[in-house]
C-alpha cells in the first residue's frame, strides 16, 4: 500500500492534501483504508513527526516509474503462489513496466489474480468475488 500511495502521489506533501475519494480511487485501496490514511495525516502529532523528518533531510519524494508500454494500463493484479519462472518481484516489475499496478489484497477493483503453485487465501477470495485468475503464461501473453 505504501508503494502504491508513494508512486501515485509522488510526495508526502501531495498525500497530505489528498482526499478520501482520491485515495479510494486507487486500485486495491478501499474506503476504510482511505479514511484511515486521511485521518493519520490530519493528526497534528504526525505533522510534527513529518516536520522532524524533513529537518533530518529524509527523502519524501518517489520517482514515478515510466511504463515502457500501456498494454496493462488500468489493470490491477494481485500475486499469489510461486510462479514457474518469474519471481514475485520480477512479475511485479513486468506488470508495472507495462502500465499495470500491483496490489497486496484482492478486492472488487482487482482485474486479475496471478496464481502460481500453492496459492493462498487470495485465490479463494478472488473466486468468491468473481475476479479472473490467470497463470504466468497468461500474463506473458498479455504483454506480448
Amino acid at each position: 500500500v505504501a508503494e502504491l500511495l508513494a508512486s501515485h502521489f509522488g510526495s508526502i506533501d501531495a498525500l497530505l492534501i489528498a482526499s478520501v475519494e482520491a485515495i479510494d480511487a486507487l486500485p486495491g485501496i478501499g474506503e476504510v483504508l482511505a479514511q484511515n490514511v486521511v485521518d493519520w495525516f490530519a493528526d497534528p502529532l504526525h505533522h510534527h513527526m513529518l516536520d522532524k523528518l524533513r529537518a533530518a533531510d529524509v527523502n519524501m519524494h518517489m520517482e514515478r516509474v515510466v511504463p515502457t508500454s500501456d498494454k496493462l494500463a488500468g489493470l490491477t493484479f494481485v500475486l499469489t503462489g510461486a510462479l514457474p519462472t518469474l519471481s514475485r518481484e520480477e512479475a511485479s516489475e513486468l506488470i508495472k513496466a507495462h502500465g499495470g499496478s500491483v496490489s497486496s489484497s484482492v478486492s472488487k477493483k482487482t482485474s486479475y489474480v496471478l496464481v502460481g503453485d500453492s496459492p493462498g487465501s487470495k485465490a479463494e477470495k478472488a473466486a468468491s468475488l468473481g475476479v479472473p485468475m490467470i497463470g504466468e503464461a497468461d500474463l506473458l501473453q498479455l504483454v506480448l
